[in-house]
C-alpha cells in the first residue's frame, strides 16, 4: 500500500473499478442481445410494400440473326471495343 495513499482513497478506487468493470459487463451483454434479437426481428420481418418474387427472373429468349445483322453486330463490336 503506497504511504501517500489514504485507505478510503483504495477503498474509493477500489470500488469505482469494480463498478467500471460492471458497467462494461452490463452494457456488453445488453449490445450483444439486443443485436441477436434485431438480427431475428430483422430475418423474420418482410418488407410490406414489396410483393414476395415468385420467379427469379423471366424466361430467356433467343432470336436467330441473318448473316447481315450478325455482320453488322460484329462491325459495332469492333467500333465500341476501340474507345
Amino acid at each position: 500500500m503506497p504511504a501517500h495513499v489514504s485507505t478510503f482513497q483504495l477503498i474509493g478506487m477500489t470500488a469505482l473499478t469494480l463498478a467500471a468493470v460492471a458497467w462494461v459487463v452490463v452494457v456488453t451483454r445488453l449490445l450483444r442481445r439486443n443485436r441477436r434479437e434485431a438480427l431475428a426481428w430483422h430475418a423474420a420481418r418482410a418488407l410490406p410494400a414489396l410483393p414476395r418474387q415468385l420467379q427469379a427472373a423471366p424466361p430467356r429468349e433467343t432470336v436467330e440473326l441473318t448473316p447481315d445483322e450478325q455482320d453488322a453486330f460484329a462491325g459495332l463490336v469492333r467500333r465500341l471495343g476501340r474507345r
